[in-house]
């Protein structure tokens, strides 16, 4: 268990420094106001105009970074302060929501793909690393590695847990077309300076990684314990 504790210490550590680099990232672009003068909200109307997009509703929700876009409700979520803010931090998250209303609106094959696996991914994750681990416990407690219930019972935590890292995955291009969206869609309608437009690229860049790092820590995760799990078979 050893190698477990330091696998999860390693990845807590490169996700606190990216999500604080993340934070910080963000916290200096606030400073950067945009020229234009237009709010999160605004920005992310625009864009959804631009885009002939007219069912999906803009709206505030509380907390910080907490923007996403619901295509169930079809609604895109700005935190308050990207919602009401004029600067380019407010400006990349609105249109990068509002890029994934747009991957919605033209069947995006990836996000799709990711839609369908929510349902399921929500309820595998509560309980993939508990089927393993107990599982394992079970095994070693009936000194049986291959073919009792225990190992069965680990393989399956297995098979959730692939699941999971699966939709981490998918999510990477998922996340990395609608910064590609937005981006363009604010240089190619002129809507920031060179400053704001740089600003905004380098605070998507920085989320991105955010996820980048989640898909690489899931991956670990399943690979240390796969090893634990079929590595032990007689």
């Amino acid at each position: 268990m050893i190698g477990f504790y330091i696998l999860i210490g390693a990845i807590s550590l490169v996700s606190w420094l990216v999500s604080n680099k993340l934070k910080s990232k963000f916290k200096h672009y606030s400073s950067v106001h945009l020229r234009n003068g237009m709010s999160g909200a605004e920005i992310a109307q625009k864009m959804l105009s631009d885009n002939g997009i007219t069912d999906v509703q803009v709206i505030s929700t509380p907390g910080m970074l907490t923007d996403h876009y619901n295509p169930a409700k079809k609604t895109v979520n700005l935190s308050e302060g990207v919602y009401n803010q004029r600067n380019a931090a407010a400006a990349a998250v609105a249109a990068h929501e509002v890029g994934h209303a747009v991957q919605h609106a033209q069947a995006y094959e990836w996000l799709t793909m990711r839609s369908k696996l929510v349902p399921m991914v929500s309820i595998t994750s509560r309980f993939s690393q508990f089927m393993v681990i107990g599982g394992i416990i079970i095994a070693a407690a009936t000194s049986s590695t291959s073919g009792g219930i225990g190992f069965y019972i680990a393989v399956a935590g297995l098979v959730f847990m692939a699941l999971g890292t699966l939709f981490s995955f998918i999510t990477l291009p998922v996340e990395y077309d609608a910064s590609n969206r937005a981006l363009a869609w604010l240089k190619n309608k002129n809507m920031l300076s060179q400053e704001e437009y740089k600003g905004s690229e380098d605070a998507l860049k920085w989320a991105a990684r955010t996820y980048l790092v989640a898909a690489l820590g899931s991956l670990a995760m399943l690979l240390y314990w796969g090893l634990q799990v079929l590595g032990s078979r007689d």
